[in-house]
């Protein structure tokens, strides 16, 4: 979805005539849609379509002479490099005032005049928010538009892929004891009905999966769900027969996807409704009678399905297994057409590492687009490589590579990186900190309900202590055949941390420090870990992390002065582990790579 100059320019200009037509002083379009979700269907990429940024975050305001793109410190070189042909103004918000934008309408927009947003993909609190700035100069903000969609008239359709069914024995949980389980929580909070948006929490309740979202299980659909019937708002093609039947037996019913605003129009007068504030657009919030009580709390399915069961957790162990495998296999591809000279560019890595998973059994697509960056191009945490733009794999440095799939019992997320010739000793200390980090998390203990923003510290104290940082978190929660990214856990210092961050047993969460040297390169070391009881005693429950990733760490880019004796066990260890376990699923130039990569340090 690239964008040429030609077109960002004619995009933008029908989008201001589309604004003059409607007296609008300034439009807001977030990168989102009616769903909250992170990756969006192709139609729902409005801030894309009309900037030409190709981030999967930033917020887009356009006025009669002024557009920009607000985008923090992971994007700030990718927009800088694909906003300057249009004259789009990158806006660099910073981790300590992340509403910058809303400051800049308030700062710039005149009293009396009007702000623009779509209030069907724009979030409740950032709603809220919006508004309150905006009031407090004598600036109107209207949310019944949808001006994007008015000025792209080559708009497509939401997506229509089928809809599948989830089933024994990777769905460890039936659908109708999920239902029961959300039931009672609702009874609890006394709601009568329970209106969810989110596409992960409505697939992984009902066990249903799709592909409407590009590398997530997912489908487009909202549901309303009753003390004994449940609605499903989804075009109804999408669902065979079949399923349709399945799904009535545990009174869960079909409506249309158009529907969902109207049915919560309709809720009687005197009734109840939970709704998670954080998870649902303005535009459906405001769809709810005066005379419905509204209950605003998480949805407690974001809270179950991140704890894994015990039988969910071995499923995954099984897959990073396979997962491995398949990574063995390239590295000793990649290490044989490298040793022979041939043309190795970042395209062929994605080419080659999605090719391995794919052979291996259980595999349905990756779960994010394969990050390849050599030197420089690794200095980007969030890079990718197109046709047009990436490089050949020659010459000396250090090679990122981040990657993972979907598999039926499991979602991988694995950064590795690859010393091509010999690293400078400013490499190999870069490096071996990120490890040092890595490791550190990786074998720490802490209190059961213990927030996880502040776990962050413990992988950044040894890059600290040369010197460096790193603009990202250290973690995120991962689905289980579900979302590469999930909450509600979240490792970063930069979290706004509550109660429902609290680290729970079961939930598996990246682990993965890194530094960037911004033109040169950048390490980032990443395993998956599950949270597992670790003890109990006069202070408590405690957990601990079991490291799930199955994969060697490329030793030659350490410098083993850095590393103290713990860790030096911890990675020998580790490594036992990874050869133990991937050796039965590999053959040949593969096994022989992965014995060789294991040794002691």
């Amino acid at each position: 979805m690239n964008a040429p100059l030609a077109s960002v320019s004619g995009r933008l200009a029908d989008l201001r005539n589309v604004l003059a037509k409607h007296g609008i002083a300034a439009v807001l379009i977030p990168s989102s849609d009616p769903h909250i979700s992170e990756y969006l269907p192709e139609r729902w990429q409005s801030r894309r379509w009309f900037s030409g940024f190709n981030g999967s975050v930033g917020t887009l305001i356009v006025t009669a002479d002024f557009a920009g793109v607000w985008v923090d410190g992971r994007y700030w070189e990718q927009a800088e490099r694909e906003l300057a042909p249009s004259g789009i103004k990158l806006m660099k918000v910073h981790a300590t005032n992340p509403n910058q934008h809303l400051q800049w309408l308030a700062e710039n927009i005149a009293k009396g005049g009007v702000v623009a947003v779509d209030g069907d993909v724009f979030g409740l609190g950032s709603a809220r928010a919006l508004r309150s700035a905006l009031a407090d100069v004598g600036v109107t903000l209207r949310t019944d538009l949808d001006l994007a969609g008015e000025a792209w008239a080559s708009r497509v359709g939401p997506p229509s892929e089928p809809v599948y069914e989830y089933l024994m024995p990777h769905a460890a949980v039936t659908r109708h004891d999920k239902l029961a389980a959300l039931r009672a929580q609702m009874a609890q909070m006394r709601a009568d009905r329970h209106f969810i948006s989110t596409l992960d929490d409505i697939a992984w309740l009902l066990n249903l999966r799709g592909s409407d979202v590009r590398y997530n299980p997912v489908f487009v659909a909202h549901l309303l769900v009753g003390a004994d019937s449940a609605t499903l708002f989804v075009e109804g093609a999408k669902v065979g027969r079949e399923i349709v039947d399945r799904l009535a037996t545990d009174g869960v019913h079909l409506a249309p996807y158009a529907d969902a605003k109207t049915a919560l129009a309709g809720l009687p007068a005197g009734s109840s409704i939970l709704v998670d504030p954080s998870r649902v657009t303005l535009g459906f919030f405001e769809s709810v009678p005066q005379g419905v009580k509204v209950i605003e709390a998480i949805n407690p399915t974001t809270l179950s399905k991140s704890r894994k069961t015990g039988d969910e957790a071995a499923f995954v162990r099984k897959v990073m297994e396979q997962d491995g495998a398949a990574l063995c296999e390239f590295f000793a591809q990649l290490e044989a057409a490298l040793a022979k000279g041939e043309r190795v560019t970042e395209l062929t890595i994605d080419d080659w590492i999605t090719a391995a998973r794919a052979r291996r059994p259980g595999f349905v697509s990756c779960s994010f687009s394969t990050i390849a960056g050599f030197n420089a191009n690794g200095a980007l945490p969030h890079y990718r490589a197109t046709g047009e733009s990436h490089a050949t794999i020659e010459g000396e440095g250090l090679l990122l590579i981040d990657s993972g799939g979907q598999y039926l019992g499991g979602t991988t997320d694995i950064t590795r990186v690859v010393v091509i010739g010999n690293a400078t000793a400013a490499q190999r200390e870069d490096y071996t900190r990120v490890l040092k980090g890595m490791i550190q998390l990786s074998l720490a203990r802490f209190p059961r309900g213990v927030r996880s923003s502040r776990l962050d510290t413990i992988a950044r104290a040894p890059i600290w202590a040369g010197g460096g940082d790193y603009g990202h978190g250290t973690g995120h929660g991962v689905g289980y055949f579900m979302n590469v990214h999930e909450g509600p856990q979240t490792i970063s210092a930069q979290l706004v941390s509550s109660e429902h961050h609290a680290m729970e047993p079961g939930m598996i969460t990246s682990n993965e420090p890194g530094i960037y040297r911004p033109g040169r390169w950048g390490v980032r070391i990443e395993n998956l870990v599950l949270n597992i009881p670790a003890g109990e005693g006069e202070f408590g429950e405690f957990l601990a992390f079991e490291t799930l990733t199955l994969c060697p760490i490329d030793k030659r880019g350490i410098e083993p002065a850095l590393l103290d004796l713990r860790e030096r066990e911890w990675l020998d260890a580790y490594h036992v582990t990874v050869r133990e376990r991937l050796s039965p699923h590999v053959s040949g130039t593969a096994r022989d790579w992965l014995l060789r990569m294991t040794q002691p340090l």
